[in-house]
């Protein structure tokens, strides 16, 4: 089994969405850096983030977090 090139801990510091600026949470499992905030989730391929909105995939409702109840 090929080892998974791991991503730089500072690079996952300073990368934002490109589109809302959010930041964003690293999947290493899937390899993705997911936006939670616009529902977008970039891959990493070899190491290196691709960070393009076009080649993007957008999350599933179950990847979604939790919004929060509105209050009564």
């Amino acid at each position: 089994m090929e080892a998974t090139p791991e991503i730089d801990p500072r690079l996952l510091e300073i990368l934002v969405c490109p589109l809302t600026k959010a930041p964003l949470r690293y999947d290493r499992e899937a390899q993705e850096l997911i936006s939670e905030e616009a529902g977008l989730a970039y891959p990493i391929r070899d190491g290196i983030p691709i960070m393009l909105v076009d080649e993007a995939r957008k999350l599933r409702d179950d990847e979604m977090p939790a919004k929060p109840s509105p209050p009564p």
